[in-house]
Formats: C-alpha cells, sequence, structure tokens
C-alpha cells in the first residue's frame, strides 16, 4: 500500500487519497509509526519483507524467495535442490531474445487455467534428471534444479519493466542453463494456441519463461514456539503460505482469493473470523492487490484496492471482533511498491497498532492512517522483525 505522492492524486499517495474510515479511527486510537522492513543491504522483496513483518530476522533466516513458495506448493526438496520462480512474462517481438523488452512481468495476471497448460509445454521441453517444473497460480510457477547452482545474479522481472532485458541479465558462467532455457522458451510459447487466442481477445500473451528468485530449502522457528501463540496464514499467493506454512502456521485457502483486484476481500476477513472462532490466538491475513496495482501503474485501482481492504477486511472484523472482550489489530504495507516506478523499495512503511482494551480516552481525530502521520509520531522501529513482539508480547 505505501508509496509516494502521486501528481494525479493531487500529490497525495493513495494512503492519503483513499476513502478508508476504518483505517482512520484505528489510527486516532491507536499507535502509529514508521517501520523499516527490510533490513540494511537486503532486496526489497515481499520474500524478505514478509519474513520481517511475520517477526523473524531475514539476515538470520532468508534462504532465498522461490523454496519458500515451492513448501506452499506442496514440492519434497531436498537438501541438495535448488528452487527458482517461474514467471510466465510478454517480451516485445524484437528478433534478439536479449534485445527483447519486458512489457508485463504477469502476462495481464494470466489465468491459471491457461498457465498451468503452458508450463506443462515448458515441462515436456525441458524435463529431465535434474530440472522439473511445477504449476502454480496465474503466472506464478516453481521449477526445480537438483544439485543446482545459487548466486546466480538472477533479477526480478518486475524490477526491469519497460526495459531490454539483455541490459540487466548476468553474464555469470553459472546461469548459462537458465538463461538458454529462457531463450528456448520464447519460440516454444510465442505461436502456441492459447497464446494467440489471447491476442485476438487483446490481451498479452505470455511467450517467455523467466527464472529468478533461487534458494535452498528453508527453515524458520516455530511462530508458537517464539511468541506463544497458535497462528494462521491466509494468502492467494504462494510465497505468503510457504512462509507461514515453514514457521508452523495453518495455512487456509479461501475461494475466490486471486492475489489481484479482483480477489473475495469479505473472504478473507471471514475465513480469518473462522480460525479465531475456531481457537487460533493469530491470523496473518495478506492482500496482494496494491502491490500488483502497483506493479502495473494502475493509479486508481489501487487507490480502490485500498478501500476495499478497509471496508471488505478491516470492516468484516470490526464488526464481528465486537464479540471478544479483548484483541489486537496490525495493519501494514510488507514494503512499498511505488507506482512512478512500478516495483519495491526499501523505505520504511507506516504501521498502525490497535488495542481494544486499551484507554481510548485520548482521541485525536485530526489523523488518519498514512505515511505522513505516520512520520509525525517520531515513532520508528529500525528492525522490522521486532515490530510483531511490540504487537504480541508487549
Amino acid at each position: 500500500m505505501a508509496d509516494i505522492p502521486v501528481p494525479e492524486l493531487g500529490n497525495k499517495t493513495p494512503l492519503q487519497y483513499a476513502n478508508k474510515p476504518n483505517m482512520n479511527s484505528l489510527a486516532q486510537k491507536g499507535e502509529m509509526g514508521l517501520v523499516k522492513t527490510i533490513p540494511q543491504g537486503m532486496h526489497p522483496g515481499s520474500d524478505i519483507a514478509n519474513i520481517s513483518t511475520m517477526g523473524f530476522d531475514p539476515s538470520l533466516y532468508y534462504t532465498g524467495r522461490s523454496p519458500l513458495e515451492a513448501v506452499s506448493m506442496g514440492i519434497q526438496l531436498k537438501d541438495t535442490d535448488v528452487t527458482l520462480r517461474c514467471n510466465l512474462v510478454t517480451l516485445s517481438e524484437d528478433k534478439d531474445y536479449f534485445n527483447k523488452t519486458i512489457l508485463d512481468h504477469s502476462a495481464d495476471e494470466i489465468t491459471t487455467e491457461e498457465a498451468n497448460e503452458l508450463i506443462g509445454v515448458i515441462q515436456k521441453h525441458f524435463n529431465g534428471p535434474d530440472i522439473s517444473f511445477y504449476p502454480g497460480v496465474s503466472y506464478r510457477h516453481c521449477m526445480v534444479w537438483s544439485n543446482g547452482h545459487l548466486n546466480l545474479e538472477l533479477v526480478p522481472p518486475h524490477d526491469i519493466l519497460d526495459k531490454v532485458i539483455g541490459e540487466s541479465l548476468s553474464k555469470n558462467h553459472k546461469n548459462k542453463i537458465i538463461l538458454d532455457m529462457m531463450e528456448k522458451s520464447y519460440p516454444i510459447l510465442k505461436d502456441h494456441p492459447i497464446n494467440r487466442s489471447r491476442i485476438e481477445r487483446g490481451l498479452k500473451p505470455a511467450n517467455s519463461i523467466w527464472l529468478w528468485g533461487e534458494g535452498k530449502k528453508p527453515s524458520l522457528p516455530s511462530f508458537e514456539k517464539v511468541y506463544g501463540k497458535k497462528g494462521s496464514v491466509i494468502s492467494a499467493v504462494d510465497l505468503i503460505k510457504g512462509i507461514g506454512m515453514c514457521a508452523g502456521l495453518k495455512s487456509v485457502d479461501v475461494k475466490g482469493a486471486t492475489g489481484n483486484i479482483n480477489t473475495n476481500f469479505k473472504g478473507k476477513a471471514e475465513a480469518a473470523l473462522e480460525e479465531l472462532k475456531s481457537g487460533q490466538d493469530f491470523v496473518y491475513i495478506h492482500v496482494e492487490a496494491p502491490d500488483e496495482c502497483g506493479h502495473r501503474q494502475e493509479i486508481y485501482n489501487k487507490v480502490k484496492s485500498i478501500e476495499l481492504i478497509d471496508k471488505m477486511i478491516l470492516g468484516t472484523l470490526l464488526d464481528r471482533l465486537k464479540g471478544y472482550q479483548d484483541y489486537r489489530i496490525m495493519i501494514l504495507p510488507d514494503h512499498p511498491t511505488p507506482l512512478a516506478i512500478r516495483t519495491h523499495t526499501s523505505d520504511p512503511v507506516p504501521y498502525l497498532i490497535y488495542d481494544n482494551s486499551k484507554d481510548r480516552s485520548k482521541v485525536n481525530k485530526n489523523i488518519g492512517y498514512d505515511e505522513v502521520y505516520a512520520k509525525k509520531t517520531g515513532i520508528f522501529i529500525e528492525h522490522g522483525h521486532e515490530l510483531m513482539s511490540r504487537f504480541i508480547l508487549s
């Protein structure tokens, strides 16, 4: 959700511009500040940011992005396996592969059904004793490389949108097999009937795979042992599910959860409430929509996604939590995804902690939940993984 001022929004951030009465109400009664979720020197990926916000130090526990997704997908990993995220992307039609431009990191958010068929084609072409592909959700998939290499210097596709790909790809000799597969995937996918149909319907084709985010089998501490709370995680994204599962949280699937603005917002809130009702102490709800809108530079959809979170998720929670004597809610983005640059940054994000059992007599009606008011509080959490202790244990 976090961003920088947007000219089209009157130089306000989407959080400032959005109509979000529930968030603002909690900000007036709770604690607000800034938190740095990305440790110094680490890449501002959703993997690192969510490990941090879930209460674990990424500098100690991070082993790569894709193995976390693999865990969620039910892939059994050996200690010698290297996993990679496999995006289905849209590249320009320039003749030389490495002179092509990356037009869309998600191939217009290709449907899971279409994507799974294309990944099946890729698996058929490249499958071998050391290489296996596994289908995931929409454009997000996984490759497992037995006895593969790490430190490949690969780049996330959303970091180089509208740029010539060859200028950003490392010539590291260890990733030759990776670049060869990416290059060979283009003629395999370009004229596939699914892509011809997408073009006829005015959609971008998924004409190449893009491999990145390599890593090895992860190991996180038990959330319950560290924080004394039994918990669940709710997300449409394999990465977030995988982080939760590695920490011993129960992963809950929600019908209609998509990872974009058309997700089942209210269904996520209702699923969280069911988890609390069944005896869980803690639920981590993740919503991908504002991030995807940031990557796609969809200004008003980003605003809309924030408003839907406020109304359909937070509103539903607050209405039903009235039956609980004591509860706490924490709200924060995992990282900024500024619309202007269409990718992540390491800047601190605004957080909000509300505890209904605390004295609420000191209500400041002149503030709201956004980047500006959070900074004005003067509260700054330098190490993002410490915020969970502040939320649960303080």
